[in-house]
C-alpha cells in the first residue's frame, strides 16, 4: 500500500498545481512561522521554509510523503513580500517596473517519518515592463494579487505585466516547481507516472 501523500500548505495556488499530477493528495497546515533570519540570502530562506513545512508535518504524520514549498520574490536583494492591500501592491509594482525580479521557489519533500528529506530550488527571472501608476492601480484592481509576493498572478491577467521569463519551471512561478518535485517524489518511491 503506498504512502499517503500530504501538501504541507494552505495555499489554493499550490494545491491546484498539485491536482495537474493526478495524484490522491490530502491537505495539512504546517503552522510553521516564516521569521526571517538576519543575513539569510533569499535562496537559502525559500528551502529552509520548504524543509521546515515538509518536516512540520511529516512528525506529525510519519507515514506519509510530504511536500513543503516557500517562494521568495526578491528585487535587488530586498525580499518583496505578500502586500496585502492595494496601496502596496501598487507600490511593489511601481518599484519592479523596467526591472528583473527574481522569484526563488523551493520544494522540499520529507518521508520515512522525516529521517529523509530532499529540497530543490528554482530560480526564475521575471523582467518587468515599464508601466504607469494608473495601469497598475487598473491590474491591482481587476485581478486582485494581495496575496501573492511580487503583487501579480503569472497564471492571469499578470502576465501583461512582463517583458519575458526565464524558467527551467513554468509552474515555479505560480509557487510549486512541479519539474523538481516529480523527480523528489520519484526518489520518495512515489511514482508520478505508472505502468499504464
Amino acid at each position: 500500500m503506498p504512502a499517503p501523500l500530504i501538501l504541507a500548505s494552505t495555499s489554493g495556488y499550490r494545491r491546484a498545481l498539485l491536482e495537474r499530477l493526478g495524484l490522491c493528495f490530502s491537505v495539512l497546515a504546517p503552522g510553521v512561522v516564516e521569521t526571517p533570519r538576519a543575513a539569510e540570502t533569499p535562496a537559502a530562506r525559500a528551502s529552509r521554509l520548504a524543509v521546515e513545512k515538509a518536516m512540520a508535518v511529516a512528525r506529525v504524520r510519519p507515514d506519509a510523503v510530504v511536500i513543503g514549498s516557500d517562494q521568495v520574490a526578491a528585487l535587488d536583494g530586498t525580499v518583496l513580500h505578500k502586500p496585502g492591500d492595494a496601496r502596496r501592491a501598487v507600490a511593489q509594482l511601481l518599484a519592479a517596473s523596467g526591472k528583473q525580479v527574481e522569484f526563488l521557489t523551493a520544494v522540499a519533500v520529507a518521508h520515512a517519518g522525516g529521517r529523509r528529506c530532499s529540497v530543490e530550488l528554482d530560480r526564475t527571472r521575471v523582467r518587468f515592463r515599464r508601466l504607469d501608476e494608473a495601469s497598475l492601480r487598473d491590474y491591482v484592481r481587476r485581478d486582485q494579487p494581495l496575496d501573492c509576493a511580487g503583487a501579480f498572478k503569472a497564471e492571469g491577467l499578470g502576465i501583461a505585466l512582463f517583458d519575458s521569463i526565464q524558467s527551467e519551471d513554468p509552474t515555479a512561478l505560480v509557487g510549486l516547481p512541479l519539474i523538481r518535485l516529480c523527480s523528489l517524489l520519484e526518489h520518495a518511491g512515489v511514482r508520478v507516472l505508472g505502468d499504464g
